[in-house]
């Protein structure tokens, strides 16, 4: 007798695929919200028009760009391989997809690189101007943080632009010594000299070598090495030379490659600059191969973000805010930073172009906080003056003017005036006012003093309070949301051009997010 057949062709866990995805989407989910910006964008312009028509067909390059503008907004970031896995599995993603396949992370890799690294700039604009219409975004008020992230390169690949320098001046040296050795030794005897410096270039050390080896018909290719073979002394000498030609140019394309303005770079990102983290896995304040993050926030929404090679926030505020204008056509007039942006540099910028003067100098907290300091009748600040303008001290000495000294450095031609006490001798506030040998001295600017009492009015209003307060809600908290509740602590790719693409594409990930989170807030309030 047969057995009764009882093999199944399915399984109880058998999913069971709507047509239209969306019936399983949740209504709230983020990526209605991501359409609705998506759909009021020209995506075929970010795109230049293909005319090779070999292989198989190309990923539809608007999906692509949805895919991962949509991953970068609901993870903060997200690496291709879990772009690769979500296209797969999620059913968000597959909804954006349609009819295409998945890609795979090489896919994705390319088509970052080659389509999105000139055009994100223009995408991250067009995001911005439908947010920013539809939530009535204020551009005057802008609120402004640094962050520093540490880059793609190796802990421990430093190189310093002050060892490099010092390296070049001790080879100078050598080639001095080496140079008037070889006249000592082997062109005497020809009635040649090679005329020494102080320091040398490269083309002129490769023009020494040259005339080294026509004067005393040196030919490289016949110099012995290793073991049973004993060099010429002009071998020793051209081996010398050769020796201090490389160490100079390898130095002097190390110092090129710092530039002017920073004093170090990494070995595995030459565009990363060693700074100082917050985060330190050593504990001890050690230095890491890092960029400086800039963004700009208007009602919570990143409207600029810039990265930058320098550690101080008050060389990033100038090129942060023609970025900014750049962008929106016009400058804010309330730009709010902390004490990190408060400079004379920074100050004149915002006289000069018409922004008011909201943020912070370095003492500003113990100019407000700590009375003992702000009301020192010692401090040149606080002193009176007579009738002819001159300082007088609380002993009733005037401060006599002496010169003026340029501040190094300084592009704006800020100076500095120095004034000396008329006479300190038998002073009975000496021990309180000066502790030196002779009369003292004091140095101003008398136009970054009033710049100083400007934000000090400016701040300690009740506008200025109100903004202070919002700056730490808004520009702190974008930054709280992206490295502390989204993990991103650094970055995946290296050098400054590749930097900013990344930066950009969480930036326009951020946006997106909040556009979304603001909509629901709506929603549930109606």
């Amino acid at each position: 007798m047969n057995k009764p057949i009882t093999k199944t062709d399915y399984t109880p866990i058998q999913l069971v695929i709507p047509l239209e995805l969306t019936k399983i989407i949740d209504i709230s989910d983020p990526v209605y919200s991501f359409n609705e910006v998506m759909n009021h964008m020209d995506l075929n312009k970010y795109f230049t028009v293909r005319t090779c028509k070999l292989g198989r067909p190309a990923y539809d390059r608007r999906t692509l760009l949805r895919l991962v503008l949509f991953a970068f907004m609901e993870e903060g970031y997200n690496s291709l391989r879990h772009i690769e896995k979500l296209c797969r599995n999620d059913i968000r993603f597959l909804y954006l997809l349609g009819n295409m396949p998945a890609p795979s992370h090489t896919t994705i890799m390319e088509f970052i690189n080659n389509e999105l690294t000139e055009s994100l700039d223009e995408i991250f604009n067009d995001i911005n101007r439908y947010i920013f219409q539809k939530e009535d975004v204020d551009l005057q008020h802008v609120y402004l943080d640094g962050t520093k992230v540490r880059a793609n390169a190796h802990r421990y690949s430093w190189v310093w632009k002050k060892n490099c320098t010092r390296t070049i001046e001790k080879t100078f040296e050598k080639l001095t010594s080496t140079i008037q050795e070889i006249n000592d030794e082997v062109l005497c005897y020809f009635n040649v000299k090679i005329g020494t410096r102080e320091k040398y270039s490269i083309d002129y050390v490769e023009t020494i070598m040259e005339q080294f080896r026509e004067v005393a018909s040196i030919d490289p290719e016949t110099f012995v090495y290793g073991k049973g073979h004993r060099k010429s002394k002009e071998q020793k000498l051209y081996e010398k030379l050769q020796e201090h030609h490389k160490t100079l140019k390898k130095n002097a394309e190390k110092v090129a490659i710092i530039g002017e303005h920073r004093g170090s770079c990494s070995k595995t990102d030459l565009e990363a600059t060693f700074m100082r983290l917050k985060k330190d896995h050593m504990k001890n304040e050690q230095l890491l191969p890092a960029y400086n993050i800039q963004f700009a926030i208007c009602d919570e929404y990143i409207a600029e973000v810039d990265v930058n090679q320098y550690a101080s926030d008050m060389d990033c505020f100038i090129p942060l805010m023609e970025a900014f204008k750049k962008r929106y056509g016009h400058y804010p007039k309330y730009p709010i930073g902390d004490a990190g942006y408060g400079s004379y540099n920074n100050y004149l910028f915002c006289q000069e172009n018409g922004m008011e003067k909201f943020m912070k100098f370095p003492m500003y907290a113990k100019e407000t906080e700590d009375e003992t300091y702000r009301d020192n009748p010692f401090r040149s600040k606080n002193f009176k003056t007579d009738k002819d303008g001159d300082l007088i001290c609380p002993n009733g000495k005037k401060f006599l003017y002496q010169t003026t000294v340029p501040v190094r450095g300084n592009k704006y031609g800020r100076t500095l005036e120095i004034y000396e006490c008329e006479n300190c001798e038998g002073c009975k506030f000496r021990d309180q006012c000066h502790k030196g040998k002779g009369n003292r001295t004091i140095n101003l600017n008398k136009e970054l003093t009033s710049f100083h009492q400007e934000v000090l009015d400016n701040l300690n209003c009740i506008h200025g309070a109100l903004l202070r307060m919002n700056r730490s809600i808004q520009a702190e908290g974008a930054f709280g949301e992206m490295k502390w509740n989204r993990s991103y602590d650094r970055f995946r790719r290296r050098g400054l051009k590749k930097t900013k693409l990344e930066i950009m594409l969480i930036a326009c990930g951020f946006n997106l997010h909040k556009f979304h989170l603001k909509k629901l807030e709506k929603q549930q309030a109606a």
